[in-house]
């Protein structure tokens, strides 16, 4: 079974937070900041993980 973590970005540029769940924290990282061409999180960019669990 795969395990998934809970996650919550903060912008400190924008004052936001997001929060999401993945099972690879890492990738879906990367996609928020560098890869990702559309969505909520490309607005606000950059995003710095505050907590995970």
């Amino acid at each position: 079974m795969e395990e998934f973590v809970v996650y919550i970005l903060y912008s400190e540029r924008f004052n936001k937070n997001y929060t999401g769940f993945i099972s690879n924290l890492i990738e879906r990282f990367k996609s928020h900041n560098y890869l990702a061409t559309k969505g909520f999180t490309l607005k606000f960019r950059p995003w710095n993980v505050i907590h995970v669990e």
